[in-house]
């Protein structure tokens, strides 16, 4: 049987980063049926939060994942989930792209900070802005859906 760490974060953002997650309740009904539908699918999510317009996910992959896999299979079946319940006034889509960067075991307690306090983290700074940092510090090259 083999052993197999590896935690990846995830972030994605709605459709042209429109604020369909717009109360902290929605955005709990989200995240949790998020975790609750991975951990049905074999997926096991370590933190997920996030802010009206996107969602961060730290993931933990198992031995027969793909990061393309885990992001059709979260991102997919959220969002009829969402549109079938209803959950938004427009028809909800999350935007094509996402990100998934690697992270060490030594940075899992500062990632999982960093995710958990997404509600005050914007409340200081756009995604636009954040999104600008992690292309910086991730050497990622800008993407538009």
């Amino acid at each position: 049987m083999p052993f197999i760490k590896v935690y990846i974060h995830f972030v994605w953002s709605t459709k042209n980063r429109y604020p369909y997650l717009n109360s902290r309740e929605l955005r709990l009904k989200v995240w949790n049926h998020i975790r609750e539908n991975a951990n049905e699918k074999g997926i096991f999510i370590d933190f997920v939060n996030g802010y009206s317009d996107h969602c961060h996910c730290l993931v933990s992959l198992g031995v027969d994942q793909t990061i393309q896999k885990v992001m059709q299979l979260i991102k997919g079946e959220s969002s009829y989930w969402i549109n079938k319940h209803g959950l938004t006034v427009e028809k909800f889509e999350w935007q094509s792209e996402y990100y998934a960067v690697s992270v060490s075991e030594s940075a899992l307690s500062n990632v999982r900070e960093y995710i958990k306090n997404q509600e005050a983290h914007h409340g200081k700074k756009s995604f636009q802005e954040e999104y600008e940092e992690f292309i910086i510090l991730y050497g990622f090259t800008k993407f538009e859906d």
